[in-house]
């Protein structure tokens, strides 16, 4: 793993997930997830105007380590590296993606399932990939089960994970990190309540310090 983002995962291993098509919004977002203590944060490419929301993000912030997330082929790695997005992140695991990213050393966290996945993951060189859907692919229970196979693995869950349950996925000691959007709720974004996504952020620290002392 990337020595900067495994030193910022092991300060505050939570990834707050941004969608929007507004720049300005992306940037107020960042922000205020920075003031609550997350500086690691993910641009989703679920809207038209991704890669701008990005390179906003990247431009108009100091120390926020900013990487993209839905990242679906080749084309989209390559569009964000580009941009300057300093790790990658997608929904599965598809092998162009994933040699594109390691030829760049570029880190890249591939949607792992199941054992099948992971293998493959591993056999392409991978170390650290995303677990997703989280909840509904077997939650804590299936994350044990497949680290005792895969010793060397380390997982980033993603999906269905929430306040309620940060605590439980951090236990988990193969896991170096979780992702989540319950950290920038889109009726807050809408409000322009960044103070509430400050506080969410917060909460999380906290949370992910308590699980991991």
């Amino acid at each position: 793993m990337d020595k900067l983002l495994e030193a910022k995962f092991a300060a505050a291993p939570v990834v707050p997930l941004i969608e929007a098509s507004d720049p300005a919004v992306a940037v107020a977002t960042a922000k205020a997830l920075q003031a609550g203590g997350l500086d690691v944060v993910e641009v989703v490419l679920r809207t038209d105007a991704a890669l701008e929301c990005m390179s906003a993000i990247i431009s108009e912030t100091s120390d926020i380590v900013v990487g993209a997330g839905t990242v679906l082929t080749v084309d989209h790695a390559k569009a964000v590296a580009d941009r300057g997005a300093q790790f990658v992140v997608s929904p599965g695991l598809v092998d162009d993606v994933a040699r594109f990213c390691l030829d760049r050393d570029l880190p890249f966290y591939g949607g792992t399932m199941t054992a099948g996945e992971v293998q493959r993951a591993y056999a392409l060189g991978l170390r650290t990939v995303k677990f997703f859907p989280a909840k509904l692919a077997g939650g804590v229970p299936m994350l044990k089960a497949l680290s005792s196979v895969f010793r060397d693995m380390r997982f980033m869950p993603t999906g269905g994970v929430s306040a309620d349950n940060l605590g439980e996925f951090l236990a988990v000691p193969s896991v170096v990190a979780c992702g989540g959007s319950w950290l920038t709720p889109k009726a807050a974004i809408e409000a322009g309540d960044y103070d509430a996504i400050t506080r969410l952020a917060g909460e999380a620290v906290a949370l992910a310090s308590a699980a991991r002392s």
